[in-house]
């Protein structure tokens, strides 16, 4: 069915000609709304008119008065010159970085500062209040590796420093902890609000950080003079513009399929994303030569590529073209596709679109990835196999597919990313750590994909019905049998009820989000209703099947309780969270996710500080859940109903934290909420 058409990409998609298009990008200091970005985005677009496509480059306002939805805009940064010396004590005198070498070394979107000289005060983290007590931070510079936002609204906002040197790394384990890139500088940027006092800062390397820590400690015990540097910043922040690079590949009616990319990030930033624009560059030339070549015909639907700032770009560009939004039949999201495996630590990932978007798309990539996955044969011949690691998972968000995911937004995207990356968001994330054969594997997979979908119809879509059916039946089975294997170790009947309730919820949650999925195939083939009413109740017969051998097994589990039968469960006694949870109904104000952080400048120091103490605790919790909660948001559901239904997609539960979530968000005018008047 689709097989044709990958053999042609195949042939022709080239992981090669892919990395050279990254060489093409790398050079270009790519900060969202800065010239450098501007500069990219105009080389996509000579790039894609040699390819003989349609392209341009749109500019849309990057200034504070400006927002795309709920997301405020920023003004736009540019920055020629900058570098830091260490100037006492005189015998340790050098140069610290220098934004001309490496522009990681500066921390972007920098305030302009002209030969200033300084103490540097020493903040183990300096994210709590405690921590500057007794300290004198006027005119000075902090050195520290706690969280930016936080370090800037304590040291810079209430305490009077004038700049941040910051020595921290990410850890992503298992593959990177910070003393793995001793001399490496993470990417890190300010993201100015209105009302911020605005700084400049500097990173250093772990290596650097923890010789300045020591340094600053024996100063301090010896009672010597503190470390004094000199900064200077050649920057300006101006209301500009930011640039999304489109094109289109024509198809036979107004509909689309979308490609997107992000372009942005710091020089060189070659994984992340230049591969995915890359990528994304070589899927429209291949599709391009392949039509031109009599090899594929003009598809149903257009392709429409998109090279964007990440996120912002994504909202702007939805934004200003909200009444072609119903037209776009699906996407897929292309970030970070092209790591070398051995070297960054990482694995080639399907991530699909989240429960509350089921559709077609997360199925379709990975029957299509299956094609991809020869490279090694056993030595009878009999079977190939891959020499890369790959995996398909639920939605985690955190790019530009969670935008178009959005149920108010409705255009399902997966993502298909290279994760985790040793390199991610640091000074050494450069050309010679891709892989031209994992270019060639995913930007072929996106080009069969996007091609397939733009040309699908009724045949396709029958086919595509029953490869999803097939999918859905073994995911249950594989589902239903893996919450056997807990249930059949509980020790009593209370435990058995509970694990009962489990299963019978998580089964329906599958096929009611299976029948959603169903209905996404009209968006190929409106005509074929009867096809999809037949297919949604084979997935009904499917859940009343496997749930039938489930309580055959979970009854014979209670027989060996000694219990004649399941016992009901008891009815549970709710606690504060759980009874305001009940009372509370949020409801959408914007399309497309919102988001408290670009909004907390509007609190009040003393909200911020209770945020942070509670994001501090649920840091990685609250980020798993609250964007799949948004989007269970309806207006008619409840917290309670809410939490409910991110407990069977994510299999994580905090009711509490979901309270709070939703109490900033109408604090920040993000979401309404009013009480429920029917309880029971």
């Amino acid at each position: 069915m689709f097989k044709e058409i990958q053999k042609a990409v195949a042939e022709e998609y080239s992981g090669l000609r892919a990395k050279e298009y990254i060489a093409e990008i790398i050079p270009y200091h790519r900060i969202q709304a800065s010239p450098g970005f501007r500069a990219a985005a105009e080389r996509c677009r000579q790039l894609l008119a040699g390819f003989g496509l349609s392209a341009e480059v749109l500019t849309f306002p990057a200034n504070e008065s400006t927002s795309y939805w709920s997301l405020p805009m920023f003004q736009e940064w540019e920055a020629s010159e900058a570098t830091l010396h260490l100037i006492e004590p005189a015998d340790k005198a050098r140069k610290l970085a220098n934004f001309s070498e490496i522009k990681c070394s500066l921390i972007q979107r920098s305030a302009p500062v002209d030969n200033l000289e300084a103490e540097v005060v020493l903040l183990e983290d300096g994210e709590e209040e405690q921590e500057y007590e007794g300290l004198d931070l006027e005119g000075k510079v902090v050195l520290t590796k706690g969280d930016l936002n936080r370090v800037h609204d304590l040291a810079v906002g209430r305490h009077g420093a004038v700049g941040i040197l910051f020595d921290g790394m990410r850890e992503i384990p298992p593959v990177r902890q910070r003393i793995d890139l001793p001399d490496t500088r993470a990417y890190i940027s300010f993201w100015w609000r209105p009302g911020h006092k605005k700084c400049f800062g500097f990173v250093l390397s772990p290596r650097q950080g923890e010789e300045l820590r020591r340094w600053i400690k024996s100063q301090q015990r010896e009672g010597k003079p503190a470390l004094r540097v000199r900064a200077k910043v050649v920057s300006r922040l101006y209301d500009g513009q930011m640039e999304v690079v489109s094109a289109l590949i024509p198809g036979q009616t107004a509909e689309e399929v979308v490609v997107v990319a992000h372009l942005c990030h710091p020089q060189p930033s070659a994984n992340d994303n230049a591969s995915g624009c890359a990528a994304a560059l070589e899927l429209a030339r291949t599709l391009q030569r392949l039509m031109e070549g009599g090899k594929l015909p003009q598809p149903r639907r257009g392709i429409r590529l998109l090279w964007v700032p990440e996120m912002t770009g994504t909202y702007a560009y939805l934004a200003t073209h909200e009444q072609e939004i119903s037209r776009m039949v699906a996407g897929v999201n292309l970030d970070m596709v092209g790591q070398n495996q051995n070297l960054c630590g990482s694995v080639f990932i399907i991530e699909r679109p989240p429960a509350s978007m089921a559709s077609f798309t997360a199925d379709l990539l990975e029957r299509m990835r299956e094609e991809w996955l020869g490279g090694a044969q056993n030595p009878g011949a009999s079977a190939s196999y891959p020499l890369f690691r790959h995996t398909v998972t639920p939605f985690s968000g955190g790019s530009d597919h969670y935008i178009l995911s959005d149920p108010t937004v409705g255009v399902p995207t997966p993502m298909l990313i290279q994760w985790p990356d040793k390199f991610w968001h640091t000074s050494d994330d450069t050309r010679d750590k891709v892989d031209p054969s994992m270019l060639a594997v995913l930007g072929g997979l996106a080009t069969t994909y996007a091609y397939f979908v733009a040309n699908a119809g009724q045949r396709e879509v029958t086919w595509l019905g029953h490869e999803m059916l097939a999918r859905f039946r073994a995911r249950l089975a594989r589902r239903v049998q893996d919450e056997l294997t807990e249930a059949l170790t509980t020790k009593d009947g209370q435990a058995l009820a509970q694990a009962v309730e489990d299963i019978e919820r998580k089964v329906q949650f599958s096929g009611d989000r299976q029948r959603e999925a169903m209905q996404s195939l009209l968006r190929l083939a409106p005509q074929a209703e009867g096809l999809v009413a037949e297919l949604s109740t084979e997935v009904e017969h499917t859940v009343q099947q496997e749930m039938e051998q489930a309580r055959k097994m979970l009854l014979w589990q209670a027989q060996q309780l000694g219990l004649d039968s399941i016992p009901p469960l008891p009815a549970k006694e709710l606690d504060e969270w759980e009874r305001r949870a009940a009372l509370m109904v949020p409801a959408r104000r914007f399309p497309g996710p919102v988001s408290s952080g670009a909004h907390a400048h509007k609190l009040t120091a003393q909200e911020r500080d209770e945020i942070h103490t509670w994001l501090k605790k649920h840091r990685r919790l609250y980020y798993g859940m609250a964007t799949v909660a948004n989007y269970w948001v309806n207006g008619k559901r409840t917290v309670t109903d809410i939490a409910n239904l991110v407990e069977l997609e994510t299999g994580q539960r905090n009711v509490e934290l979901l309270v709070r979530h939703f109490n900033l968000l109408g604090r920040l005018d993000l979401m309404a909420l009013r009480t429920n008047d029917v309880q029971g």
